[in-house]
């Protein structure tokens, strides 16, 4: 409902955005504000205070988490390189790892905020911990997937567009089609870094291994796009191909059963 109000006041400033993404916005925005209002009800200063707890003794976590994921991921490229031989140019890697790098960073710390502290956090207090990483996992994937299959821009103003824009969004969980194998890979992504969150008890370790994994998927097209004999079991469908990879499940699957068996190491009394 708030949505094309908001459209038709971003087109009124001679703005051209795309209608989705105006409405992701708004959703996201919200969101937010209905948390903030239910706050002292979700509990959600003693969420947060609880997943960002101790921000000086555990700021190391953050860069092994990173070095982490930015090992697995220099594996999958190294990999593609081998299987390929891509034409790869280290300075154009680079720079976009360095250009992406604050957008990482911040997509890491917001989703691990919502996802891990306040969502897996919360639902670990209702239903325990492995119900709530199933659940939050899931969660995690199809918010992801919530998204409208095109972009469109709207002239002048119509009020059903957001109810038209949501239901073609939900279309997509229903018949998820060539985004299935992506929705399979940020399903063991979400328990990858739930389990890290709830081995440590924070979110720095996932915040970090969060970081990285966007910063390898966002550097991975220049190896994708830059030769097409990549196989699908390395390369899959779907906007974001390098999770959708049976590759890369494999590689969320063995790093989900190191840190689970770390954790199980570090609860011995």
């Amino acid at each position: 409902m708030l949505a094309p109000l908001a459209a038709y006041a971003v087109a009124g400033a001679g703005l051209r955005i795309p209608f989705p993404r105006i409405f992701d916005r708004v959703v996201m925005i919200t969101l937010t504000v209905a948390i903030l209002l239910l706050a002292r009800r979700l509990g959600l200063l003693n969420l947060l205070r609880d997943g960002f707890a101790e921000p000086r003794r555990n700021l190391s976590q953050i860069l092994i988490g990173a070095a982490i994921a930015l090992a697995v991921m220099a594996g999958l490229f190294a990999l593609a390189i081998a299987i390929a031989h891509p034409p790869l140019a280290i300075a154009s890697l680079l720079w976009r790892a360095t250009r992406s790098l604050a957008a990482a960073i911040l997509i890491a710390l917001i989703e691990e905020a919502f996802f891990r502290a306040i969502l897996l956090g919360g639902l670990t207090w209702d239903f325990g911990q492995r119900t709530a990483l199933l659940v939050s996992a899931a969660i995690y994937a199809l918010a992801h997937l919530l998204r409208s299959p095109r972009h469109y821009y709207l002239a002048g103003f119509h009020p059903t567009a957001g109810c038209a824009n949501l239901v073609a969004s939900l279309v997509r969980i229903v018949h998820p089609d060539g985004l299935l194998a992506m929705t399979v890979g940020l399903f063991l992504l979400g328990l990858v870094l739930g389990a890290a969150f709830l081995v440590t008890g924070r979110v720095y370790l996932s915040l970090g291994l969060h970081a990285g994994f966007v910063l390898g998927a966002k550097c991975w097209p220049l190896v994708a796009s830059s030769s097409r004999r990549l196989p699908r079991w390395l390369a899959g469908p779907g906007p974001v191909p390098l999770i959708a990879a049976p590759a890369a499940w494999a590689a969320a699957l063995a790093l989900l059963a190191v840190i689970l068996f770390a954790g199980a190491l570090g609860s011995r009394p």
